[in-house]
């Protein structure tokens, strides 16, 4: 199972697409490494650069509707290989949340108003997150401050995160 810890980034804006989180141009790389530095790198966000704000990230918070567009697998590799294995949104599109548990990696609902709660409480502080995949907890800590959020996940989009995946829980199930 990948880890999904570490630290966060927000990203407050909805409808954030998939030729945002990587660029049509680049979808004839064969491999994910090929796609590592390209993350993002249209996103065009008044205090975001891709080159700083990507470092170190393993989380990112954002508003709704995240990953539209496009129905590519890409985008969850590009963030995948960039060590973002954890996006929580207000809403996603259907099929890039599909896509992020397939490859075992958690795309996770919260309320707007928990959205919000986060933006306000933490956002341009250094924060981290700590996720508990089996009891569905995360814990966000900065500055001294830490908040408890609940998460729910069905059963099968669990097993598939807890496998890495669907072709490892394709393999150890079938």
């Amino acid at each position: 199972m990948k880890s999904f810890s570490g630290n966060v980034l927000f990203l407050d804006r909805a409808d954030i697409n998939t030729d945002e989180i990587i660029p049509a141009r680049y979808l004839t790389e064969i491999t994910k490494e090929a796609l590592k530095p390209h993350l993002l790198e249209d996103l065009e966000m008044e205090e975001f650069d891709p080159e700083t704000d990507l470092r170190e990230t393993g989380i990112i918070v954002t508003r709704s509707n995240f990953g539209c567009g496009s129905s590519r697998e890409h985008a969850p590799w590009a963030l995948e290989v960039n060590g973002i294995h954890l996006v929580i949104a207000e809403s996603f599109a259907r099929i890039f949340r599909q896509n992020m548990f397939n490859c075992g990696l958690l795309a996770v609902t919260l309320p707007p108003k928990v959205i919000d709660a986060l933006f306000s409480g933490f956002s341009g502080l250094a924060t981290t997150l700590e996720t508990d995949v089996d009891h569905q907890v995360f814990i966000f800590r900065a500055d001294g401050r830490e908040k408890q959020v609940s998460f729910d996940l069905n059963s099968f989009d669990r097993e598939l995160v807890k496998a890495g995946g669907w072709l490892e829980y394709a393999d150890s199930h079938y």
